[in-house]
């Protein structure tokens, strides 16, 4: 790590290979370098390559940065569950600047524009994360006929100290 930008040069070029494994390789060397920002990780959720999507999300876990949020956002949607769970583990890393995209991936029901598994994996990071502006999402969502929802809900609201017997009117 002693070279630096040069090393971060050659390791960007590298980014650009048409073999995965050295993408993956280069990605995982720029996620551990203190001389790149998180922000060259980002275009990496969309590779073509899943083991490289995994790589950039583990790594913007490692570097977490506010301008990944949208990025990782759309990775919960992503084919490949792993992608889609560490993107979780960065978006939590983030934290409070997180939350706002997570709730509104959790309301997306409604406009069917946000896969059942995102919003899994939203209300998972939200329950993780512990912010109070997320209590109204999850008291909705315990409205909802999905067990994985609400145990990702209750969960939250237990961890903000709201924790409660959760009962569905008749």
């Amino acid at each position: 790590m002693e070279l630096g930008d040069e090393a971060t040069s050659a390791l960007l070029e590298l980014t650009s290979s048409p073999n995965a494994d050295h993408r993956w390789w280069a990605l995982r060397v720029l996620a551990q370098s203190p001389h790149a920002q998180a922000e060259l990780l980002v275009p990496f959720l969309n590779d073509s390559a899943r083991e490289v999507r995994q790589c950039a999300a583990l790594g913007l876990a490692l570097k977490p940065g506010e301008n990944a949020v949208e990025s990782l956002v759309r990775a919960l949607s992503d084919e490949d569950s792993m992608v889609s769970s560490l993107a979780v583990n960065a978006l939590v890393k983030i934290g409070n600047p997180a939350v706002p995209s997570l709730i509104e991936v959790v309301k997306l029901r409604s406009e069917g524009s946000a896969s059942q598994s995102a919003r899994i994996h939203a209300l998972r990071a939200l329950a993780e994360i512990r912010d109070h502006r997320a209590i109204p999402v999850m008291m909705k969502v315990m409205e909802e006929d999905s067990v994985l929802l609400q145990h990702w809900a209750k969960e939250g609201l237990d961890r903000l100290g709201l924790d409660m017997v959760y009962i569905k009117p008749l």
